[in-house]
């Protein structure tokens, strides 16, 4: 018997859930009642099957990123693998770093071509893709986190501005990370992008070789993880003001030449209690207002 996804509105009535094995979607329209059902309508078709396309080229898609050809079939598969081949000349990376984003980036799609909306999202564990019109405005509760509850901060995005895709990596969500950082959250122009480019940051915000920092190979704890045997963070120890300083200074470094590469609007990189902020973030600290949904890494795996 074939697999069906989990299709139902949350009871607030407003929010629509989609799920299928790992990927778990929340997705919120603002529209008159007939443009967010076709909306709704149109999210749940696209979203039958997807996982499966994904499944279909999952070899391909765990392995090394091609910078310049891709072989991928699939519209979310070749959406992965534009994502994060502008960094697949300088290190290691496979189209997986930005499926999270590029789900998101496609139900997104698909509900803005069958509908007329004022306001969107898809939130794919975290990472975000939004539409918005007019004088629209989205607020996202930024963690100090990925793992813990409790909003530190709100990121606050207007329709003027050129982000539309909202991404977290770092070492306590269910992705692995190369580097240390609690959190990195990016906005981006659209959610493959800002998924890619949280992972890249978030893994150069490191301490090479520094005995508080434990690392194992990602095959031991996943044996299909698609980084291999590389060498994941698992724990930091205590570290000095000054380590703490040199590790977000690397983040920050890799930030600012994704901002001037324009593979970024902004980003806030998150450390032991540390922040460091690249671009136009849109931040404010202090208590929150209400706001749409946490940003928390859960970057859906297939």
């Amino acid at each position: 018997m074939k697999r069906r996804p989990q299709i139902a509105l949350l009871p607030d009535g407003k929010r629509l859930h989609l799920q299928d094995g790992p990927i778990d979607l929340i997705i919120e329209a603002k529209g008159s009642d007939a443009e967010v059902r076709t909306a709704h309508e149109a999210a749940a078709r696209r979203f039958t099957g997807l996982l499966d396309e994904l499944c279909e080229e999952l070899v391909e898609l765990r392995s090394g990123a091609d910078p310049v050809q891709c072989l991928l079939k699939g519209v979310v598969a070749r959406r992965m693998h534009a994502a994060v081949a502008p960094f697949a000349s300088a290190a290691f990376i496979t189209p997986m770093a930005a499926v999270a984003g590029s789900v998101a980036e496609e139900i997104l799609d698909a509900m803005l071509a069958a509908s007329r909306l004022d306001r969107a999202y898809v939130n794919n564990g975290g990472d975000i893709a939004l539409h918005l019109a007019g004088r629209e405005q989205f607020t996202v509760g930024l963690m100090d986190r990925p793992d813990h509850h409790g909003v530190m901060q709100t990121i606050n995005i207007d329709a003027a501005d050129p982000a539309r895709g909202i991404a977290t990596s770092g070492r306590h969500g269910r992705s692995f990370s190369l580097g240390i950082a609690d959190a990195v959250t990016v906005l981006a122009k659209t959610a493959s992008q800002a998924d890619a480019a949280a992972t890249v940051i978030a893994n150069a915000v490191d301490l090479s070789d520094h005995p508080a920092v434990v690392r194992c190979p990602a095959n031991e704890l996943r044996p299909d993880s698609d980084l291999g045997a590389r060498l994941v963070t698992r724990d930091v120890g205590a570290l000095r003001e000054d380590e703490i300083d040199e590790a977000l200074s690397a983040g920050v470094s890799r930030a600012q030449q994704l901002l001037a590469a324009g593979l970024m609007e902004g980003a806030a990189l998150r450390l032991l209690g540390e922040t460091a902020l690249v671009g136009a973030t849109g931040i404010r600290a202090g208590a929150p207002p209400a706001f749409d949904g946490s940003v928390l890494e859960a970057t859906a795996h297939v």
